[in-house]
């Protein structure tokens, strides 16, 4: 089974439709890359499928209905990334992990207690904000700040994990250390019993840049003005014949000439 199936999605801001009939499959261990030009639609996709945009057509979520699950059940099963993050109050690092284990508690009195977890010391040591953890995220930098999020994530511990741009003006540090921790989180079996242990675990990301795709992706899906351009392999879709029509460029002498100084 599937842990994700998306068919014919199709998304609709007034009359204009933002995505048109994409289709495609999750299963465990795939880490599925969103690629194209600014306005494709790959947050669009993204939002659909976590269930914050209304839509048309299919979303199985571990066999089942997007639709059908509550908000607490589906953060048992999903969790998203964005970009940026609005904090207006001065929670510690501690404080925004230990939210993840919101998603484990069935009701105002149940404490989560008998659900397997990821506990917020492990997700603090595992992002390196254990010597952060009593900061105000008030005062960290946007890649601390992203890392404390994505620890939140890993206490929440779904099956699989929505990326929207999640290395966006971080610097080449903080891009390699969000993008390994997810590689990591990825390779390690889910937790014993857990929610997200219907199979494995997955993500998908979206991604402007293209060797950041190329070097993590095991999939890509292609979009250009809301559809489908391309969907595969990471070798199928990074192909010269594939990529260049939708960027209206040579994409592989661009980056060659881009990198070719630090050869």
């Amino acid at each position: 089974m599937a842990l994700l199936s998306v068919n014919q999605l199709n998304v609709r801001y007034g009359s204009f439709r933002a995505v048109k009939d994409v289709s495609f499959g999750l299963d465990g261990g795939d880490w599925l890359m969103l690629v194209g030009p600014n306005g494709a639609g790959k947050s669009t996709v993204l939002n659909a499928v976590s269930g914050g945009l209304p839509f048309a057509g299919s979303v199985q979520l571990f066999g089942r209905d997007l639709r059908s699950y509550r908000t607490q059940e589906l953060a048992r099963r999903m969790g998203m990334l964005h970009q940026s993050h609005q904090i207006t109050y001065g929670f510690t690092v501690r404080e925004i992990v230990e939210l993840g284990g919101y998603a484990k508690k069935r009701g105002p009195g149940d404490s989560g207690a008998g659900e397997p977890e990821v506990s917020v010391e492990s997700a603090l040591r595992a992002t390196g904000l254990t010597e952060l953890a009593d900061r105000s995220v008030l005062t960290l930098s946007g890649g601390e700040l992203q890392r404390a999020f994505l620890a939140q994530l890993f206490v929440q511990n779904p099956g699989i994990l929505l990326l929207d741009e999640p290395a966006n003006h971080l610097d080449l540090v903080y891009q390699k250390q969000i993008f390994e921790l997810i590689r990591a989180w990825l390779g390690e079996p889910p937790e014993a019993g857990g929610e997200s242990a219907d199979g494995s675990r997955a993500v998908i990301s979206v991604v402007h840049d293209l060797s950041l795709a190329r070097t993590y992706g095991t999939k890509a899906l292609l979009l250009c003005r809301g559809e489908t351009a391309a969907i595969g392999t990471i070798s199928d879709v990074f192909d010269d014949t594939v990529l260049n029509p939708v960027y209206d460029m040579d994409v592989r002498q661009w980056m060659s000439s881009l990198y070719k100084p630090w050869a």
